[in-house]
C-alpha cells in the first residue's frame, strides 16, 4: 500500500495524466472523457488495496486545490463572448437550461422517497452538470456535502446518460431534421476561442487542417485535438502563471472569508462572483492558461473521488440514481426540442445548445463536428462556457427549494 504522502500526490498525478493521455490518443476513450477515465482509475487504486482510505493528501486535493481549480476555470469565462454565439444560440441554450431545471424537478418529485434527505443533493448536483458541465457538479456537491459513494454513483449514472445523450442529440437531428426549421450553410468555419485563433504547434497540426476562410476539412479527431480546452496550446509566461496561482489563492481565502462572515451566501456563490468580476475587471484581462490548469486540477478531484468510493458503497447507491439521472435528462430533452420547434429553431442550434447545457463546451464541439455543422463550434462552446457561470447559481438554487 503507497502511504508516503509524495508518492501518493505522485500516484494522483499520474492517473490525471494517465486520463488525458487517454483521451486525447484513444477515440474510443475520448467518448468516455478524462472525467470518467480518472474515476475509474481512482477507484481501481482503492478497491485493490494500492492506496489508504485516508490521508492528509486526500484533504488537500479535495480542498484548497479543487477550491482553486474551480477559480482558475471560472477566471477562464468571458461572458463578452456570448456576442460571437448570436442570439438563437443563446435562446436555445437558455431553453436547454431551463429544461435541465423543470426535469429536475420532476425526477425528485418522483424519487423523493427513495432519497430522503439527499433528494435535494442529488436535484441540485445535477441541475448543475447539465447547466454546463462538470466543474459545476463539483462545486455544488461540494457546497451541499454529496457523499462519496453518491459523488462516484452520479458520476457513473451522468456519465451513461451524457453518453446515451450525445448520441441522441447527434442521431436526432437526421431522424427529425425534416419537422424542423433548416440548419444554414454559413460561408466560413469559426475559429477556436481558446487559442487565440492560432494554429497548434508544428506536428500537432494535420497536414490537411482547415484553412483560415475553413475550404480545407479535417477529420473530427483533428478538429476535436484543434478545439477541445483540453488539447490547445497556451503561450504562457512565468508572469502569467504566478498571476493565476495568486488570483486563485486569493479568490479562494477571499471567498471562504465571506462565507463566513455571511453565512447566508455559500462561500462558492462568492467563489463564483468575484472570479467572474476579477476576469472581467481590466486588472486581470488575460486569463491564458486557467481553462488548462483549472481542468488539471478538477481532475485531481475526479481520482479522489474514485478513491473514496468502494464498490460496495457505490452498488449501495443503487439503479435509482440512475433512473434519476434519466429523467432529468429525458425532460430536459423533451423540453428543449418542444420549445425549440415551436420557436422555429433549426435543429442544429437545438441540438449543440442541448449538448452545451449536459455535457458542457467539449460535448457541444463533438456534436457540431460530428454533424459538419463548422459554424456552430465557437457558438456552441461559448455557451458551454457560459453555463460555468450560471450553473453553480442554478444548481444550489434547485437544491435550496427542495430542502
Amino acid at each position: 500500500m503507497i502511504q508516503s504522502p509524495l508518492a501518493l500526490a505522485a500516484t494522483i498525478a499520474a492517473a490525471t495524466a494517465l486520463a488525458f493521455l487517454l483521451d486525447y490518443k484513444i477515440p474510443a476513450l475520448g467518448k468516455i472523457g478524462a472525467s470518467m477515465l480518472a474515476i475509474i482509475f481512482g477507484a481501481i487504486l482503492s478497491n485493490t488495496g494500492l492506496v489508504p482510505v485516508s490521508s492528509a493528501v486526500y484533504d488537500i486535493v479535495g480542498g484548497p486545490v479543487t477550491s482553486v481549480s474551480i477559480a482558475w476555470l471560472l477566471l477562464s469565462v468571458d461572458l463578452r463572448d456570448l456576442a460571437k454565439a448570436g442570439p438563437r444560440m443563446i435562446g436555445a441554450f437558455g431553453i436547454a437550461v431551463l429544461g435541465t431545471v423543470i426535469g429536475a424537478f420532476v425526477a425528485a418529485m418522483i424519487y423523493g422517497d427513495s432519497f430522503g434527505d439527499d433528494t435535494h443533493r442529488i436535484a441540485g448536483a445535477l441541475t448543475g452538470t447539465y447547466s454546463g458541465g462538470s466543474v459545476n457538479f463539483v462545486s455544488v456537491g461540494r457546497e451541499l456535502g454529496l457523499t462519496g459513494a453518491l459523488f462516484a454513483g452520479l458520476n457513473a449514472a451522468d456519465a451513461v446518460v451524457t453518453a446515451l445523450w450525445l448520441g441522441a442529440t447527434i442521431m436526432l437531428p437526421i431522424w427529425l431534421g425534416r419537422f424542423y426549421a433548416p440548419v444554414p450553410s454559413p460561408a466560413s468555419v469559426a475559429a477556436s476561442p481558446f487559442a487565440d485563433g492560432s494554429p497548434l504547434p508544428e506536428g500537432d497540426a494535420p497536414e490537411s487542417g482547415p484553412s483560415a476562410t475553413g475550404a480545407e476539412t479535417t477529420s473530427p479527431v483533428e478538429e476535436r485535438h484543434r478545439h477541445h480546452p483540453y488539447f490547445t496550446r497556451e503561450g504562457l509566461s512565468a508572469l502569467a502563471i504566478g498571476n493565476l496561482v495568486a488570483a486563485g489563492l486569493i479568490l479562494v481565502f477571499a471567498s471562504e472569508w465571506l462565507g463566513e462572515a455571511v453565512p447566508l451566501i455559500p462561500s462558492i456563490v462568492w467563489l463564483t462572483l468575484l472570479a467572474l468580476a476579477l476576469g472581467h475587471s481590466p486588472l486581470f484581462r488575460d486569463a491564458r492558461g486557467a481553462m488548462q490548469l483549472g481542468s488539471v486540477g478538477l481532475h485531481f478531484f475526479f481520482v479522489l473521488i474514485g478513491i473514496l468510493s468502494r464498490a460496495s458503497e457505490i452498488a449501495a447507491v443503487g439503479a435509482h440514481v440512475f433512473y434519476f439521472t434519466l429523467i432529468v435528462v429525458g425532460v430536459h430533452g423533451v423540453f428543449v426540442f418542444g420549445v425549440g420547434k415551436l420557436l422555429r429553431l433549426d435543429i442544429g442550434t437545438i441540438a449543440v445548445a442541448s449538448q452545451a447545457a449536459v455535457g458542457g463546451p467539449s460535448s457541444a464541439l463533438a456534436v457540431a463536428i460530428s454533424r459538419d455543422w463548422r459554424h456552430l463550434v465557437l457558438p456552441g462552446v461559448v455557451v458551454g462556457l457560459a453555463g460555468y457561470a450560471v450553473g453553480s447559481f442554478l444548481g444550489l438554487g434547485v437544491a435550496y427549494v427542495l430542502r
